[in-house]
């Protein structure tokens, strides 16, 4: 089984986001960079399958500058066998991802593309859906437990009303939730092999993808300071306060 993992580079979850004082995006420079924590958790359980002698390749990969290149060296020492760069320096929406994977699809023939359910820059949650819709193939998503029987894939997800299991033919497309696993820590054993494992680019432009990037942003604003609180003497006074506010 060869199972196509995608990464992608978002500002590190450890960082206070900061919006340019122009309002034009999210201040990036001098910012640390990493791979969006959900799509790490789908790297894991890809080398947790092909430990497991469930699969036999694991590919990742991630569209984005030629900065991104630093996410897949995580991915290769992580324990990822190859890797592919889909080039371009312009911000890409979750359908126009979607279409490059499909075209990666087509190259590779996966039996099985893993993805974070959704990154914690934008918080779409779109393209793994869009991935199987484009493809034609069966989809499970928020993913907390996934065991592979033979061609059919049976996994657990989170739903508002508990948990559901599905059993779904491969090849599939799964998204995975932050239960499913713990991703391992890299050693520095692992950075020095990964320097002679395969890397592949292709430009964005040069796979014939149609554009689906229909959104556009206007502007970017901080959320407000919060309020300090205050101390009032029984209730009568928290409704007159609330009153005052214009809350009730």
């Amino acid at each position: 089984m060869k199972i196509l993992v995608g990464l992608k580079r978002v500002v590190d979850y450890t960082v206070r986001v900061q919006v340019k004082p122009d309002g034009s995006g999210v201040a990036t420079e001098g910012v640390k960079m990493s791979i969006n924590p959900f799509d790490e958790i789908a790297l894991e359980e890809a080398l947790r399958l092909r430990e497991a002698g469930k699969a036999t390749e694991v590919i990742v990969v991630t569209i984005g500058p030629q900065a991104a290149m630093q996410q897949l060296d995580s991915g290769l020492a992580m324990g990822a066998n190859r890797a592919i760069h889909i080039k371009t320096d312009r911000a890409v929406q979750p359908l126009t991802a979607a279409r490059a994977f499909m075209k990666l699809i087509e190259q590779e023939k996966p039996d099985l593309v893993i993805l974070g359910k959704q990154a914690i820059d934008d918080d779409a949650n779109q393209t793994g859906q869009m991935i199987a819709a484009l493809w034609d193939r069966p989809q499970a998503t928020f993913a907390s437990k996934i065991v592979v029987e033979g061609a059919v894939l049976h996994v657990t997800r989170e739903v508002d009303a508990g948990l559901e299991t599905l059993a779904i033919d491969l090849p599939a497309v799964v998204t995975v939730d932050l239960r499913l696993n713990t991703p391992r820590f890299i050693k520095l054993p692992d950075i020095m092999k990964a320097k002679a494992k395969p890397r592949a680019i292709q430009e964005l432009d040069s796979l014939g993808v149609e554009a689906g990037d229909y959104l556009s942003y206007v502007s970017y604003v901080a959320p407000p300071k919060r309020q300090k609180g205050a101390m009032v003497a029984d209730v009568p006074a928290l409704i007159a306060a609330l009153k005052q506010k214009g809350l009730i």
